[in-house]
């Protein structure tokens, strides 16, 4: 165990100590508040300056009064269509609005004619402009109060209470789906980014035949764990100090350009019982709860599959010959993203449920189903199947390793990986 802790501190301080470990712990706190400041920024300025769309409106069905707002100023076109095309495109207005004569039971045949490709939002304030108009229309045709029509419209809020664990708490769906989605996404981020360096180690080690020289003094298995949990304290230490800086300098930034975090802004833009409908839902969410189990899922997840990076490190001789056995380890992962999507319309589902029992999909789904309430005897048995996963994808990681760190020149496959894994001591 000794020998295992020198190799953790080994592992630990050489990296520390490395000017790439240095420049990526200090440039990502920095990049992301300037990213934060300069698109807040810009976005600002454009919001400032920004002049209102011109769009010529050819009308044949004649019915058609359009309103000017901040966004868009409508002006009526004469002639015929290619006329009125000629003229949008000796100016220097943004589009043309084609609205042909058409039975307003089905309007077919409108078209918006532009210079560039129009976005979404322009796309869908045009359409929201005209389904209004046409509306209008057809309460006149039928002979509708449009008074008696809005009150007829009826908005609930219709409450969600979680009452599982003996008590009421007000949940939403949204909020628990953002918190799991952004930690599961988080775990699948630290344990590529870190898996990739401990495979890229145990190559570099085995390419300098350090490793022979390490090998005369520990066992194979003690220097794999070692390397394992080396990176490992190394990834925990940096990510934390990117948290504190990123959130730090966020805000001075921010401060310095006179503008709110996304979350006041949000509150403060809202009305005063939106407001504290939101305060309430994030009083109720188990912060304590999501916090242990995310520290249990990213350390489980991360040792798991760090072996399995580890073993595949030492089949090889270089980089390029390793991404044979990538894919095979990435699958999961990808697998635990893109069940992400089945978690959040049925989090009781059995994909949701199987995707968080499964040790090599559960860091990354029992994340996402975390924030909407999983029974304890599910997240025991996760827990569980994980431990057990890394105990056995350690095994099963040190028995290759111990034979393959030692292989120089050999073309390596799936076959001679389980010869290995064969092989007696």
């Amino acid at each position: 165990m000794n020998k295992t802790l020198l190799i953790i501190q080994r592992e630990f301080l050489s990296r520390v100590k490395k000017k790439s470990f240095l420049i990526a712990t200090i440039l990502v706190p920095l990049i992301f508040p300037a990213l934060i400041g300069g698109i807040g920024y810009v976005m600002k300025k454009e919001s400032e300056n920004a002049s209102a769309q011109v769009i010529h409106v050819l009308d044949e069905q004649g019915s058609f009064d359009f309103e000017n707002t901040e966004k868009y100023k409508f002006i009526k076109a004469s002639g015929d269509l290619e006329a009125a095309k000629t003229t949008l495109s000796e100016s220097d207005d943004y589009g043309l609005l084609y609205i042909p004569d058409f039975n307003i039971e089905t309007p077919e045949g409108l078209v918006l004619y532009t210079k560039s490709n129009p976005n979404f939002s322009t796309i869908g304030d045009i359409e929201n402009e005209i389904e209004d108009v046409i509306k209008d229309s057809k309460l006149q045709i039928y002979n509708i109060d449009k008074e008696v029509l809005a009150k007829l419209k009826t908005k609930i809020d219709l409450r969600s209470v979680n009452i599982s664990e003996g008590e009421e708490k007000e949940s939403d769906a949204g909020i628990s789906f953002g918190i799991g989605y952004f930690t599961g996404f988080l775990i699948y981020i630290f344990m590529f980014a870190y898996g990739g360096q401990v495979m890229q180690g145990v190559i570099e080690e085995k390419s300098s035949k350090i490793v022979e020289v390490i090998i005369s003094t520990v066992k194979p298995f003690q220097l794999m764990l070692g390397k394992i949990l080396g990176v490992a304290s190394v990834g925990l230490f940096q990510v934390l100090i990117w948290v504190v800086l990123i959130a730090v300098l966020s805000t001075i930034v921010l401060g310095l350009l006179g503008m709110e975090i996304p979350q006041e802004a949000t509150i403060q833009g809202a009305d005063v019982e939106t407001s504290e409908k939101f305060v309430r839902l994030l009083a109720n969410i188990p912060f304590t709860k999501i916090i242990l189990t995310f520290i249990f899922y990213f350390i489980g997840g991360y040792l798991l599959y760090g072996a399995l990076f580890a073993a595949a490190g030492s089949a090889v001789d270089s980089p390029s010959e390793a991404q044979q056995f990538m894919f095979p380890i990435m699958i999961p992962l990808i697998a635990g993203i893109i069940g992400m999507g089945s978690i959040v319309n049925n989090p009781d589902g059995n994909v949701s449920f199987w995707l968080s029992i499964i040790p090599f999909t559960s860091p990354i789904a029992m994340m996402g189903r975390i924030g909407f309430g999983v029974p304890a005897w599910e997240l025991a048995l996760s827990m569980v199947l994980l431990v057990l996963g890394f105990v056995f994808t350690t095994w099963l990681a040190g028995r290759i390793y111990r034979v393959g760190i030692l292989m120089h020149g050999v073309k390596v496959n799936y076959k001679t990986l389980a010869k290995w894994f064969m092989m007696k001591n």
